[in-house]
């Protein structure tokens, strides 16, 4: 067996940029980054290259590539040398959770519940947030009830975002979002949509992760924020 020393040296510069950079952003957003995403980031040329240094991750255990999920990964372990020093190596808590329908384990079982507010469309519109339908499990002790939310996933309009239809989304409660984030928007006080937040110059575009759906372009004063991607339940059957 390779020590965790002897791992890192199994590593090439730009496979160890991709692990962190898929990791950074799953602990950021809830969900793995698309492929263009991880393209722009290493600066590639295609997404075949992308598709090299996946394979090579998951080939030293690094990284897995979650069965019949559109792009969804989840980090097994980081290279020794990017654990904080004074820590060890701590236990990575991946972001994709099984729900109560399946595995069972620590992960499905918490002290606080999240209520689940309904759905959600990850696609065309729907009816804006209206009252609680039931509880989830919450991913671990910092999600507060108090200031996270859940909602059910309908439409597979963010599925290269790793964000699946059928999938609980959780969310922090806020009215403020950084471009980029993925986030619950209210539009014109009347539906409400998931979708990655952008600011395009005075206007704000609500932008699908599917190339089968279209980007959508709004005035800033049609666009509340209702919520902030955190984490994504996922039931397996």
């Amino acid at each position: 067996m390779k020590s965790g020393g002897e791992a890192d040296q199994m590593l090439t510069k730009k496979q160890r940029e991709l692990l962190l950079f898929i990791n950074d952003r799953i602990k950021e957003t809830g969900v793995s980054p698309s492929f263009d995403e991880m393209k722009q980031a290493l600066d590639l040329a295609s997404k075949s290259g992308i598709h090299r240094l996946i394979t090579a991750l998951e080939e030293r255990g690094f990284l897995r590539r979650l069965a019949h999920r559109a792009r969804a990964l989840e980090v097994l372990k980081l290279p020794e040398s990017a654990v904080p020093q004074g820590t060890g190596r701590t236990p990575f808590r991946p972001s994709v959770i099984a729900g109560e329908g399946g595995r069972k384990g620590a992960a499905a079982v918490r002290s606080s519940m999240i209520p689940v507010m309904g759905r959600i469309a990850a696609g065309t519109a729907i009816e804006a947030i209206e009252h609680e339908t039931h509880k989830v499990a919450a991913p671990d002790d910092d999600f507060d009830p108090d200031t996270h939310f859940a909602l059910e996933v309908s439409g597979e309009s963010m599925i290269n975002a790793g964000i699946l239809d059928g999938d609980t989304v959780i969310l922090k409660k806020t009215e403020h979002a950084a471009s980029g984030d993925i986030v619950v928007a209210l539009i014109n006080e009347e539906t409400a949509t998931l979708k990655r937040f952008r600011k395009k110059g005075g206007s704000i575009a609500l932008e699908a992760a599917n190339p089968a759906f279209g980007t959508q372009i709004f005035g800033p004063d049609r666009v509340r924020i209702q919520g902030k991607l955190v984490a994504l339940v996922r039931k397996y059957h």
